[in-house]
């Protein structure tokens, strides 16, 4: 946990905003006493990880297979 003056917490706010977002805790104070921390408010979404439907579901066949006309007149309208 990095600890910085008001003084010098507005004159870095950018760089302090990257570092919350890389996952440090930061905490702004008046003086030598500590009055707020600033934090990420939500958590970046997590990325992707190609393969982690793989085994759960399964495609046969019949998916390739083209739709009876009834049910292609449905999506039609």
């Amino acid at each position: 946990m990095k600890i910085y003056t008001i003084y010098s917490a507005k004159t870095h706010l950018s760089s302090l905003i990257a570092q919350v977002c890389a996952g440090e805790e930061i905490v702004i104070a008046r003086g030598k006493t500590p009055l707020v921390k600033l934090v990420l408010l939500t958590q970046p979404e997590k990325t992707r990880q190609f393969g982690a439907m793989r085994g759960k579901a399964t495609v046969t066949d019949a998916f390739f297979e083209p739709l009876p006309e009834d049910e292609l007149h449905t999506w039609e309208q």
